[in-house]
């Protein structure tokens, strides 16, 4: 199949958005809008739900586009498997991880790699870190820094660079979230109104270490991102859990504090996650040997 059909339906697909799609891809939306019809009459099946004011993935769709990237990157592999017998390495591959991890690691990662293999591309996404894996998985990221799961999941690659400890922290300026001198852990941890990570590694186990010690939370707000409970800490709306490392680079770190008291949690483990049979491009693998 032609692979820049495939292209542009896995753009459509992911933006769900005719006008970002072609932008995406140097194509008008006419041009975008004939491929996808073009494709479903090959394949005689309704990829998309369209109307005027919204595109949807159909069952059907959402099975293409399984293969359609696993096509792609097959394509890619084998493009540069067979430029690697004859020239550097040239091509692009896309990384994933949160704003804090842009900040910490990948200036030395990316320093040493770019003087490596000049003539590769990297296409850097921000995000949510709770998100990278699934990501990785899904195939809409060659590689990915994130926090490495207990069990990592079936055919999922993830090698260790780093370590921070999960802590709460509050805000600088007040000390109404600090536990009061007569005040029991149980009562203490209870009535403290806290914002935590919608999901991901810090919210599991405090979840259950909550769950052990038999206390219901005072859930305050749960946010997407490590960055975003620093931000809502320092302007006084409660206490946050989240890796040291993220205080230590946010710009905020002048306005929250540790708090005093802590739980003892297992640290952040931090990583480089790919498929393991992405590892069969050499750019991927070029990129993961040099961690």
């Amino acid at each position: 199949m032609d692979p820049h059909k495939l292209q542009l339906f896995v753009a459509l697909a992911e933006t769900l958005h005719f006008n970002k799609a072609a932008e995406r891809c140097f194509v008008s939306p006419s041009k975008l809008s004939r491929t996808i019809k073009s494709l479903e009459a090959e394949l005689q099946v309704r990829l998309f739900e369209r109307d005027n004011r919204s595109v949807m993935l159909t069952e059907q769709g959402r099975l293409f586009l399984k293969y359609a990237r696993e096509n792609l990157q097959q394509l890619e592999t084998i493009k540069h498997r067979l430029q690697q017998q004859t020239t550097e390495l040239s091509g692009a591959i896309s990384l994933y991880c949160s704003v804090t991890a842009s900040y910490s690691f990948l200036y030395d990662i990316l320093t040493d790699f770019r003087r490596q293999h000049p003539r590769i591309e990297l296409r850097l996404h921000t995000g949510d870190p709770a998100e990278a894996i699934e990501r990785v998985i899904a195939g809409r990221e060659d590689i990915a820094i994130a926090a490495k799961p207990e069990k990592p999941a079936a055919g999922v690659k993830i090698k260790s660079f780093a370590t921070s400890p999960l802590q709460f922290i509050s805000p600088t300026d007040s000390n109404q979230f600090d536990r009061k001198q007569h005040e029991s852990p149980e009562s203490y941890w209870q009535r403290l109104p806290l914002i935590l990570s919608e999901r991901g590694i810090a919210r599991e186990r405090l979840d259950r270490w909550f769950s052990r010690e038999r206390i219901s939370p005072n859930i305050y707000a749960q946010v997407a991102g490590n960055e975003a409970i620093v931000s809502m800490v320092s302007l006084g709306f409660g206490v946050g859990l989240v890796p040291e490392i993220v205080v230590e680079n946010s710009p905020l770190k002048e306005r929250v504090r540790l708090l005093p008291e802590q739980i003892e949690l297992a640290p952040y483990e931090v990583g480089i996650c790919v498929l393991e049979k992405r590892l069969k491009s050499p750019l991927v693998e070029a990129f993961w040997e040099r961690i």
